[in-house]
């Protein structure tokens, strides 16, 4: 029996699985909760990571908002550790609505931010997001040439012709869109050349130990030239050494990101380096 057919409302008779299903299934009941409570006291924020100009690395592109919510005791939790047990539930989109909400208002806050936003594909029939989206971009009128919206490529290829639609009604309102995680899901060609994303994100994995990792050096080198192809800026995430850096600005990747360049903050670093400026 998956855990999948446990109802979430219910508790669970651990007489009736095995222990692992039940630990999972106990686990992400409990993940449910800590988030869904989170989300109902808006304890919730967005942590900032620099994605920086492979020719000018002191000088980020653009920045990417991260979703993190606080539990009971005030820690903070990275999405990694919620997002997947939540995104097919109401719960993830309305993560999905207090991340552009917070993303949008950062853009109103700054008229120099350029800033990433994550979002599942879900979403976009979500009448929340949408009337959220509206509502921030009517307050500041170059917010729309300054919003990307990452769509990670396991998300965007559950329903591409959506997908497709929905990039092009918005393209032409000035946003910009990311195709998250590029190669860790099910690549589909046929719909890469159909998205017109204006930016491929490279996934960490074949990013880490690029410089002395022969199979990851060939792996990448040829994600850069399809994005090259369909004229898409490019970004290697999961940057973490010097080494690697050196060996993706030889492979002319545009831009990189990761602990390298900058570990993601709930300081906007951009607010950070403004104050050592002026003192």
């Amino acid at each position: 029996m998956s855990k999948r057919e446990f109802p979430q409302g219910e508790p669970l008779d651990p007489g009736l699985v095995s222990p692992l299903d039940f630990a999972v299934a106990q686990r992400d009941r409990e993940t449910l909760t800590m988030v869904r409570e989170a989300v109902e006291r808006r304890d919730v924020l967005l942590a900032f990571q620099p994605v920086v100009q492979t020719k000018r690395p002191d000088r980020p592109a653009f920045y990417e908002g991260l979703i993190r919510v606080l539990d009971r005791n005030g820690r903070v939790i990275p999405a990694k550790d919620f997002i997947d047990t939540v995104e097919t539930t109401e719960l993830g989109r309305k993560i999905d609505c207090l991340a552009l909400e917070m993303g949008l208002y950062s853009l109103t806050q700054d008229p120099n931010l350029r800033l990433a936003v994550n979002m599942s594909a879900r979403s976009i029939g979500y009448p929340e997001w949408m009337k959220t989206l509206n509502k921030g971009l009517a307050l500041d009128e170059t917010a729309a040439e300054r919003l990307i919206l990452e769509i990670t490529e396991s998300s965007a290829m559950r329903m591409p012709e959506l997908v497709t639609v929905f990039m092009q009604d918005l393209q032409a309102r000035g946003v910009s869109f990311a195709l998250d995680d590029f190669g860790a899901g099910y690549t589909s060609f046929r719909y890469l050349r159909e998205f017109y994303f204006d930016i491929l994100k490279i996934d960490g994995q074949f990013i880490q130990d690029i410089a002395s990792n022969p199979d990851n050096r060939v792996l990448t080198e040829a994600l850069i030239s399809v994005a090259q192809h369909f004229d898409m800026f490019t970004v290697a995430e999961g940057v973490e050494k010097a080494e690697d850096a050196a060996l993706l600005t030889e492979l002319g990747i545009d831009c990189m990101q990761g602990y390298y360049f900058g570990a993601p903050t709930i300081m906007p670093p951009w607010r950070t380096a403004e104050t050592a400026m002026r003192a």
